[in-house]
């Protein structure tokens, strides 16, 4: 179980590095936007990044 785990952290690091690496400035530009926005909007995406995840996780399984 573990191996699978730090499978899925590696990769999820290398998706989290792709923007920045190959789009810097409009990645900078939508961290920028990020942090402007209210709380309630931010728990949003992150509701809505889990539950996509979950959804591809049963999907993929």
């Amino acid at each position: 179980m573990w191996d699978t785990l730090l499978m899925a952290l590696a990769l999820m690091l290398v998706m989290e590095g792709m923007l920045p690496f190959l789009l810097p400035s409009q990645w900078r530009e939508a961290f920028k936007k990020l942090t402007e926005a209210g709380d309630n909007q931010i728990r949003f995406i992150g509701l809505t990044l889990m539950l996509t995840g979950v959804l591809l996780l049963y999907l993929v399984k």
